[in-house]
């Protein structure tokens, strides 16, 4: 009954099985899957492009809106993913949304027309949602017991995975374009996908076994949303300007005609910071039930996001990467702990997904918004400075969030 019982202190690993798989490498499969749905999916479009639209000669107008349709797909699938919660478990989920943002990634490189790739960004958006939705809900059940280890492991999971992306990507996208000249992009996703197929194997056995075996959640677990409505609403701002760095800095560098080499060292470097950044964030989130490390890390977002413009040139880029780099995960984590520490086990997945639901709302917002601003103004670094003021105003609303 002692080993049973310290099996199932492992946050339900086993089911049923002789002995736990190793909780740090369930962990490292749930990364992989943050680092497809969430990295590739999402950020390696901000390094394609700038040749994507010298080769197909976009606006920036269309180039944010081929994220907004990312980000609508976003909407649909967190959506769907409250709904399916209530039937299905979130390994499932979370293994169906990772295989189909490996195989969305690939066809994203077959069509260079407008309308394929609305298509595909879209259905890349509808299933990264579905893993990314579920992914926190199953990494917060790997050290139910232990909450130093359970914080460290949930900025893991979006820090890391996300962080890894986007070094990977940097380190080999650029100099690949650079070589192949604009008219390689397809190529660019080609590879992308290709990765993505080739992670599938350990995320697909993570998933299989990180979920405990219990029911299904069925909603009957109420959330207090009027009491959590400071920590949606900051939230909601990080959909809103997050996004937009993310996005437009290679549009920006190209602005200021930054070379190749400039261009995936600061990528690298934000991949790098994304990656280091859950070791800068734990002890916050292990002491703080309220709205305070979601504050705090839009404020590192906000200053990241400024940065470029108020400071032009290779200093400002660097100091901006490194700012923008050691926060932007850690909003997903910051919300998953909150809901960790102030909400039943029972009412997490629900939590968690509708955290999800307001931050792609407000993301379908960003991209096309912002590019439209930088075909008014004739830079898209005012697109920068709006993101900035939102975040920060964002932050300013999560310090008003209470322990629950």
């Amino acid at each position: 009954m002692a080993a049973s019982g310290t099996r199932a202190k492992a946050g339900g690993l086993s089911k049923g099985a002789a002995s736990a798989p190793n909780p740090w490498l369930v962990l490292t499969g749930l990364a992989l899957g943050v680092l497809v749905t969430n990295g590739f999916g999402r950020f390696a479009y901000g390094l394609i492009l700038p040749a994507m639209r010298d080769d197909l000669g976009w606006s920036y107008a269309q180039a944010g809106w081929l994220n907004t349709a990312n980000a609508a797909g976003y909407v649909l699938g967190a959506v769907a993913t409250l709904l399916a919660l209530r039937r299905f478990d979130a390994g499932r989920l979370f293994a169906w949304g990772f295989v189909a943002t490996a195989v969305a990634l690939v066809a994203t490189g077959l069509v260079p027309d407008l309308w394929w790739q609305s298509l595909w960004r879209f259905l890349v958006g509808l299933a990264g949602a579905l893993s990314f939705s579920t992914a926190g809900a199953l990494a917060a059940r790997l050290f139910a017991d232990n909450p130093r280890h359970n914080a460290l492991g949930i900025a893991i999971l979006f820090g890391s995975g996300g962080g890894m992306a986007i070094v990977l990507a940097g380190a080999t996208l650029p100099p690949m374009l650079a070589i192949g000249g604009n008219a390689a992009w397809p190529w660019a996703w080609i590879l992308v996908g290709g990765l993505s197929l080739a992670f599938l194997p350990l995320g697909l056995w993570a998933a299989r076994v990180a979920e405990p075996a219990a029911a299904p959640d069925g909603g009957a677990a109420r959330l207090p949303l009027r009491r959590m409505l400071p920590e949606l609403s900051g939230y909601a701002s990080f959909g809103l300007g997050y996004i937009v760095y993310l996005t437009f800095l290679s549009a920006w560098m190209a602005e200021q005609a930054a070379g190749v080499v400039q261009v995936a060292l600061v990528w690298v470097l934000l991949g790098a910071c994304i990656t280091l950044s859950p070791m800068l964030w734990r002890g916050v989130f292990s002491r703080h039930d309220g709205g305070v490390p979601l504050a705090l890390v839009l404020g590192g977002i906000a200053t990241g996001s400024a940065l470029p413009v108020l400071w032009p040139g290779l200093v400002g880029l660097v100091l901006s990467a490194v700012v923008f780099g050691a926060s932007v995960f850690m909003a997903p984590s910051a919300v998953t702990n909150f809901t960790r520490r102030n909400l039943p086990p029972a009412a997490w997945g629900r939590a968690i997904g509708l955290f999800t639901v307001v931050f792609a709302c407000a993301q379908t917002i960003g991209p096309w918004a912002a590019g439209l601003i930088g075909d008014l103004s004739g830079s898209i670094g005012v697109s920068l400075l709006v993101a900035a003021a939102v975040l920060a105003v964002g932050a300013l609303v999560a310090l008003l969030q209470k322990p629950l």
